[in-house]
């Protein structure tokens, strides 16, 4: 599609992929540093030699909601918010499901559709991006969900 992805025309992309972010590497720090804020230190996380022992997977594998929470950015950077919006609120996250897990040391990336901009009034649109993240070399994604976006005109 040629046009610009806007605030004004969002209609025109529903239904739309928007493209796919830059990789994200997903490494043992990062899944240390969700563990620690969030208080979440489950050994299939942070113990890489009892997983290489009992783990299904034979390493420590990223927290679910490491995963989700690594969605907005990725999506922020690869220009999932259209043009003219002044600013945007997170509205919530329907139907997220964990499909695959994502093992230390994993690339990820978002891959983002536009599945409605509905028209709220007063310069503002309720925005849904489906979104799936990606795990470089796995046949499916570690998870999908629907991402509801406030959008503000300029």
């Amino acid at each position: 599609m040629s046009m610009q992805y806007h605030y004004d025309n969002l209609a025109a992309f529903v239904g739309k992929e928007l493209g796919t972010s830059a990789w994200a590497t997903v490494d043992q720090a990062r899944i240390d540093e969700f563990a620690h804020c969030t208080e979440d230190h489950q050994w299939i996380h942070v113990d890489a030699e009892r997983c290489k022992l009992e783990s299904p997977f034979g390493t420590t594998i990223a927290h679910g909601f490491l995963n989700l929470s690594l969605l907005g950015g990725l999506m922020m950077r690869m220009g999932a918010m259209p043009a003219g919006v002044n600013r945007l609120v997170n509205a919530g996250v329907n139907n997220v499901r964990f499909k695959a897990p994502v093992r230390a040391g994993s690339q990820v990336r978002a891959r983002v559709w536009v599945q409605s901009a509905e028209d709220k009034g007063e310069g503002r649109i309720l925005l849904i991006l489906r979104a799936q993240l990606e795990v470089d070399n796995e046949a499916e994604p570690a998870l999908s969900a629907e991402c509801v976006t406030m959008l503000f005109r300029e």
